[in-house]
């Protein structure tokens, strides 16, 4: 009996991505660890050599979740660039930072994902599509970005625990990122699953006046409980981390992380109302039923004034937020 013919095996991007992210990720990393190396040593041995594994992990992870962000169409390409830049820096100050933008990144992504086509219908903003492009990268993770710049200017790569007793500089920059990132999901969360979740239409936030859906600065209480969730889910992964890592022991306790950024979320959320409500226009257009941010022919005006877009808002709200939550959470870890 004759042998079955073998079958060629097909090679394809998908099957090489992996590897081709290796080849990449592995070089660069090796040069940038021996820059570091080089640099310390021009110093005459003073600053922190970072190991070359840190060096491979903030090129390597990006470079993957990048990958699978536009195989999913979950950003495009100008998304896919600032968020490598972005991750690259808060992977190489702490692994706590790369998981919360992970979470941030996944769960965010499919709540905006959930039932689209019917967003599609409420209001424009909404039509921009599932994929983000550099700008809503920047507006919604630029904060965390530059907090994890300082921390690593400041007490170096790693993940440290809360603890203002001892170490106040990080700590204080650590709940910075933490709160900017819990805002951004929270945030997320609430306009995206909110929206179609809720059955009422939600209430002004300045006013307490029902609105239809869509209209910026429009909240329900359903929104306000994804708000919390939010937050806290970025709070479990940043928790998650501190714990199985091994970091310097200290007598105060880390799970307190957890509600620190379900409420900063909670409270990103509320900024991020208040200012569409007051400073974000929202109008009816009558034609086809959309809230619409642009006045015009045919345009009921509702609530706001044409200072502000969603970007710009965005951006307020997760600093304002980064820098309220340390002040915050030094009620929970007194000094």
């Amino acid at each position: 009996m004759a042998d079955a013919k073998k079958k060629p095996v097909k090679w394809s991007m998908h099957s090489a991505t992996p590897i081709f992210l290796l080849l990449v990720s592995i070089p660069v990393s090796m040069l940038m660890w021996a820059g570091n190396l080089a640099f310390t040593r021009l110093k005459l041995g003073s600053g922190e050599v970072i190991p070359p594994t840190r060096w491979l992990a903030a090129t390597l992870i990006p470079l993957a979740f990048a990958a699978w962000g536009l195989k999913k169409k979950n950003i495009n390409k100008s998304g896919a660039l600032i968020g490598l830049l972005i991750a690259f820096i808060l992977t190489l100050a702490s692994y706590a930072f790369l998981v919360d933008l992970i979470v941030f990144f996944v769960t965010s992504s499919k709540a905006t994902k959930y039932k689209q086509s019917v967003k599609n219908k409420l209001d424009v903003s909404f039509q921009e599509g599932s994929q983000r492009n550099w700008i809503q990268g920047l507006c919604n993770l630029g904060m965390a970005a530059q907090l994890a710049v300082l921390y690593l200017l400041d007490s170096g790569s790693g993940e440290r625990p809360i603890d203002f007793s001892n170490d106040f500089g990080s700590s204080w920059l650590s709940l910075g990122v933490l709160g900017a990132m819990a805002c951004g999901n929270a945030d997320t969360w609430a306009s995206e699953l909110g929206t179609v979740l809720s059955k009422q239409d939600p209430f002004l936030i300045t006013t307490g006046k029902r609105v239809p859906k869509g209209v910026n600065g429009g909240v329900s209480w359903i929104g306000l409980v994804l708000s919390f969730l939010g937050g806290a889910v970025v709070g479990v992964g940043h928790f998650l981390v501190l714990y199985f890592c091994s970091i310097p022991p200290t007598s105060q306790p880390q799970w307190k992380i957890i509600p620190i950024a379900a409420f900063a979320g909670l409270i990103g959320s509320i900024i991020d109302s208040l200012l569409g409500a007051t400073l974000q226009y929202s109008g009816l257009n009558k034609k086809n039923g959309m809230i619409v941010e642009t006045p015009g022919p045919g345009v009921e005006y509702i609530c706001g004034c044409r200072v502000l877009d969603n970007h710009s808002v965005n951006l307020l709200s997760t600093i304002l937020t980064g820098l309220i939550t340390p002040r915050i959470a030094v009620f929970f870890w007194p000094r």
